[in-house]
């Protein structure tokens, strides 16, 4: 039997932490739907009636932006906030601009 050296055992549970979060923050970053659809049902299952109060907070806590959002807050997830860009009456034209490009 090899005795378990606990110092390299905190380093492992350390190193594995540390890689978990960064490829979860890479997923979120890489699939942003993706992870919101799974934020969106743990939170889900977290918020059910049958569980402990601090279970179902935490299931708030983890409801995705989308969810929680309101017309009213800016986030612009579903492009129906903020102002539209008129283009002009149907039938008008509009004048392309060129610009340079910046070396």
């Amino acid at each position: 039997m090899v005795p378990v050296n606990t110092s390299l055992l905190v380093q492992y549970i350390v190193m594995a932490l540390i890689v978990l979060a960064s490829a979860l923050y890479a997923l979120r970053k890489l699939a942003p739907q993706l992870t919101g659809r799974w934020l969106a049902s743990v939170s889900i299952q977290f918020s059910q009636p049958g569980h402990a109060a601090w279970i179902r907070a935490w299931g708030r806590r983890l409801q995705p932006k989308q969810a929680t959002g309101s017309c009213s807050d800016g986030c612009s997830t579903c492009g129906a906030c903020g102002p539209k860009r008129s283009i002009g009456a149907k039938g008008d034209t509009v004048p392309l601009e060129f610009r340079q490009r910046n070396r």
